[in-house]
C-alpha cells in the first residue's frame, strides 16, 4: 500500500461543512414541520433560513472551485466497470472479492459512485434549493407592495422541498455506509479528515504480476 495525497484542504473542508449543514437543516426543518419540539417554531425558522444561505453560498464557492481545479472531471459519468461495481457492492465485497475498480488521486470515484454524486449535485441538491428558496420567498411583499412569488401553490412548493429533505437523509445514511466499504471500515473517513489515504501501489502490482 501507498500513503496517497488524495483529499484537499477545501475539498475536505467542503465535504464536512455540508453534511454539518444538511443534517442541521434537516434538525430545524421537520422542528418547523411539527415533527419535534426542541428550539420551538421562531427559533428553528430563523436558524433554518440562515443555514440554508450558508449553504447556498458554500454551494457556490464549491462549483468556483470544482471549475478552477478541474476537479469537475470527477463527475463525468463512465459505463466501464460500472456492472462490476454494482455486482461487488451488492454481492462481491460480501465474499471478499477484490474491488473491481481502482481508486487514485486523480480518479477519486468508481463509476457508480459518480453516477450517484452527479445525481447529487445536478438533481437532488438543485430540487431541495430550488424549492426552498421559492418557499422562503413565496408571496414576500416588496417596498412597493408587489407579490415576489406567487405562480407557484405553496403546498405544492412544500411537497418537492420536503421530498428533497427526505431524499437528502437517505443519501446520507446510505453515504455513511458505504463508506465503511474501503480497506477498513474507517479508512475512507479518516481519508476525508486527513487528506491522505493509503492506496495500492503500481509498483508492488505489477511485480506482483510478473512473480504470477
Amino acid at each position: 500500500m501507498k500513503r496517497v495525497y488524495v483529499y484537499k484542504g477545501f475539498e475536505r473542508f467542503w465535504h464536512w461543512t455540508q453534511a454539518s449543514l444538511i443534517i442541521f437543516l434537516a434538525f430545524t426543518g421537520f422542528e418547523v414541520h411539527g415533527t419535534f419540539h426542541v428550539l420551538g417554531f421562531e427559533h428553528a425558522a430563523r436558524f433554518h433560513r440562515v443555514a440554508s444561505w450558508m449553504l447556498i453560498s458554500l454551494i457556490i464557492f464549491a462549483i468556483f472551485w470544482h471549475v478552477v481545479t478541474g476537479e469537475w472531471r470527477q463527475y463525468i459519468p463512465t459505463t466501464k466497470k460500472l456492472l462490476a461495481q454494482i455486482r461487488f457492492y451488492s454481492i462481491g465485497m460480501f465474499k471478499g472479492e477484490k474491488h473491481p475498480t481502482k481508486k487514485t488521486e486523480v480518479k477519486k470515484l468508481n463509476p457508480l459512485q459518480r453516477l450517484v454524486y452527479l445525481g447529487f449535485k445536478l438533481v437532488l441538491v438543485p430540487v431541495t434549493v430550488i424549492s426552498g428558496i421559492i418557499y422562503m420567498f413565496h408571496k414576500t411583499i416588496d417596498r412597493n407592495d408587489i407579490v415576489m412569488v406567487s405562480d407557484f401553490s405553496l403546498e405544492t412548493v412544500a411537497f418537492w422541498h420536503t421530498l428533497g429533505a427526505f431524499l437528502l437523509m437517505v443519501f446520507l445514511v446510505v453515504h455513511v455506509y458505504m463508506t465503511t466499504t474501503g480497506h477498513t471500515p474507517t479508512s475512507n473517513i479518516q481519508a476525508m479528515i486527513t487528506g491522505y489515504e493509503d492506496l495500492e501501489d503500481d509498483a508492488e502490482e505489477s511485480e506482483q504480476q510478473e512473480v504470477s
